[in-house]
């Protein structure tokens, strides 16, 4: 189960930034899963929560934005998201494609509580 090292590494990133730019609260990690990166969303939610429950990031949410998988067809040009993992582009056949989307596993933003004094600011 990858899911739950991904999910560490992540939770460990925030943490990092929550620290650096001072924080309060995280109140929601923004993550961009493609679907080609191998990652069950489901696992990983399951694996997050686990990991921040009892922690200074307890009580944050991830949302997750699943991306398809997009195309780029190099002989005809076409650009297409995929419905499936065929990668023929749907109006000439050519198997000579790039994908453009659909590989991503990143953390996309945070929602946060800046601290009380920068507040002020």
């Amino acid at each position: 189960m990858h899911e739950l090292s991904i999910a560490e590494s992540i939770v460990e990133a925030v943490l990092q930034e929550k620290r650096r730019r001072g924080f309060q609260h995280v109140r929601k990690v923004g993550l961009r899963v493609g679907a080609l990166s191998g990652v069950m969303v489901e696992a990983l939610e399951f694996s997050f929560q686990a990991i921040v429950n009892e922690t200074e990031l307890d009580g944050a949410e991830l949302c997750v934005e699943y991306l398809p998988v997009k195309i780029r067809c190099k002989t005809c040009g076409n650009r297409q998201t995929l419905d499936d993992n065929l990668f023929l582009c749907p109006q000439c056949g050519s198997a000579d494609v790039d994908i453009l989307q659909g590989e991503e596993l990143d953390i996309a933003y945070l929602e946060v509580e800046d601290s009380p004094e920068k507040q002020g600011s």
